[in-house]
């Protein structure tokens, strides 16, 4: 793959009478996102070794490496002593539910089995305003809505609406996520080649109302933690918005901070 000549020279300094430019590592963070968004490496795949990419990039392995440390700190690529470094993916067992922080009160976190995912109903729709804005599109642009819960020793814990851009994820039915037995985020990235790298959240307090008290089987009023994110991919496109309501009678939201 033929790459442009970096702007200015290795040593980070810009010519004369040019303006500032980013810091060269920098630079080569964003090709390598780049090539990690136009696909050229798939998620789970070995990227080319630090010294291949200096070559390719022609800049010292040094910066390269630096890089890579930090795409590895977003968690966009894995290290593997005496492997490589691997495109991060939710496939991995220790990441598939790096976007789940519903933990149970009692026990180490991950320890249990996954959810039990019932599929309510999956279909296209006419984005409103209030979906399509934090997906970045227009009103009435094509959406595909998911509504789910997720139930773990057969107690319904988690209800979820989603809805995603209806041109990524044109295919999608009901049968297809039912039929998917690991993370959500690995169907979409290796069955629509969208992955998920970050994520927002709004978190507040609400009661259940009619309709979704029955659904998570407590009575009408029962408080519920409200979970909005909006699901990221490269270059912070967004490519899903989700609202969950969380039971919090055994399990707690928990979030690690550094």
């Amino acid at each position: 793959m033929a790459t442009a000549p970096l702007p200015y020279p290795e040593s980070g300094v810009p010519e004369a009478g040019t303006p500032a430019f980013s810091p060269l590592y920098q630079q080569i963070k964003g090709l390598i996102l780049q090539s990690l968004e136009m696909g050229e490496w798939k998620p789970g795949e070995m990227i080319p070794s630090e010294m291949e990419l200096a070559a390719r990039f022609r800049v010292s392995q040094g910066t390269v490496r630096k890089a890579i440390d930090e795409l590895a700190t977003e968690n966009l690529v894995v290290r593997r002593q005496g492997k490589g470094t691997f495109v991060a993916t939710h496939a991995e067992q220790h990441v598939q539910y790096r976007f789940l922080r519903l933990v149970p009160d009692a026990g180490e976190p991950g320890a249990e089995v996954p959810a039990e995912r019932s599929i309510m109903e999956c279909r296209r729709v006419r984005a409103s305003a209030e979906i399509a804005r934090p997906l970045a599109l227009r009103a009435g642009e094509a959406v595909v809505q998911v509504r789910r819960v997720l139930s773990f020793a057969g107690v319904p814990t988690i209800l979820e609406d989603m809805w995603l851009p209806g041109t990524a994820f044109k295919g999608l039915s009901a049968e297809r996520l039912a039929g998917w037995r690991g993370a959500t985020y690995a169907m979409f990235e290796l069955e629509f080649g969208v992955r998920m790298v970050r994520a927002q959240e709004r978190l507040r307090a609400v009661a259940a109302d009619a309709q979704q008290a029955p659904l998570l089987k407590v009575p009408k009023g029962h408080p519920l933690l409200s979970v909005e994110r909006i699901a990221l991919t490269y270059n912070d496109v967004p490519m899903e918005f989700r609202r969950g309501l969380y039971r919090t009678d055994s399990r707690h939201y928990r979030n690690d901070l550094s």
